[in-house]
């Protein structure tokens, strides 16, 4: 039977997911959303799910080291292959997983509605050492993810919507960075509680995505997503939709001013944590272009407590900016760059 949608899914496992709830459960954030995935999976009649769950490193025995990986490969809503994998350790990220990809996926992509999702932590701009625990010398950034993505679509093809589901994802450097590999990105330009974004919206695709148009559904994804945040949160919510066409023209006007900033910061120590802060682009002047809101649909709001509870709009992109004691111990913004 054909399929019309393509639903990639990476969970990155490999670090500290682990949280309680109010009453006290203890829950692993990245199990939580294996299981959203493998909901998606069979409540898509029409599509593929490819579900790739990265592990930490384990041994048999304390001796033998096992596979990594975890892989899950539905079509029409049922599965048709589960087995483990061996984690790609060179220079290349997402090379194992673009194999498993090509290998399973459906011959026919002609009219196929692709969706790649990532589910992690925050990844780094630079740097990326530790991102693994299991591989802590093993750097990944913003641009290997980047590369890595690219290696599903290497007919040049996009996919119609990406969803970083990570913390300070709306960058103008990520999102220039994925912007060759999707028409339509959602991410949050601050902190995502847990890292993981509501992914019920993707079940019964052919229905949420109604008339065809992604954009629509790319908003309806992130309100649902920040709906349900909301609800569980005191801390701030921001998701934000961004049309990867239409940003260019404000990516273009600052990537000089983005890329100093991205140079001064790999000039930086194990330092830079504490002398470093995310803020809007919009606190930044330079940032401040007429262009700035073309192409992006914010949801927002503020926390509840803190120093920031009283900001009640987010521009939807997120710089970088130097901790400053002034007066008072406030802080103030000085030239932005990045950890």
């Amino acid at each position: 039977m054909a399929v019309s949608y393509s639903i990639v899914c990476v969970i990155h496992g490999d670090g500290d997911y682990l949280y309680h709830d109010t009453t006290g459960n203890e829950y692993r954030a990245d199990e939580e959303a294996l299981a959203g995935a493998l909901r998606v999976a069979e409540e898509n009649p029409n599509g593929e799910v490819f579900i790739f769950h990265q592990q930490p490193r384990r041994h048999f025995l304390f001796l033998f080291p096992l596979p990594d990986g975890e892989f899950h490969y539905y079509r029409n809503g049922r599965l048709v292959t589960k087995e483990s994998y061996w984690r790609d350790q060179d220079s290349m990220h997402l090379s194992a997983e673009a194999g498993l990809y090509r290998s399973c996926r459906a011959e026919n992509r002609r009219g196929v509605t692709g969706v790649f999702v990532y589910c992690g932590q925050e990844i780094p701009e630079f740097g990326g050492a530790g991102y693994d625990r299991s591989y802590p010398d093993r750097p990944f950034t913003v641009r290997d993810f980047a590369d890595g993505v690219r290696g599903f679509t290497r007919d040049s093809s996009r996919f119609d919507l990406l969803v970083l589901s990570s913390c300070f994802g709306g960058t103008p450097y990520t999102i220039g960075a994925l912007g060759s590999s999707a028409r339509y990105i959602v991410a949050s330009p601050d902190n995502l509680h847990l890292s993981y974004f509501d992914l019920q919206a993707l079940e019964r695709l052919e229905v949420g995505l109604g008339d065809g148009k992604m954009a629509d559904f790319a908003v309806r994804f992130a309100q649902q997503s920040f709906d349900r945040l909301t609800e569980s949160v005191q801390t701030a919510v921001s998701v934000a939709v961004y049309d990867v066409d239409r940003v260019q023209g404000f990516l273009s006007s600052v990537e000089g001013v983005y890329d100093d900033m991205v140079a001064v910061g790999q000039g930086e120590t194990r330092a830079s944590s504490a002398t470093l802060q995310h803020c809007d682009c919009a606190e930044i002047a330079r940032f401040v272009q007429p262009t700035m809101g073309d192409g992006v649909e914010v949801f927002y709001r503020p926390a509840r407590f803190g120093r920031l509870k009283d900001k009640q709009t987010h521009s939807g992109w997120e710089c970088w900016r130097e901790r400053r004691s002034g007066p008072a111990g406030q802080q103030t913004a000085g030239a932005g760059h990045t950890e």
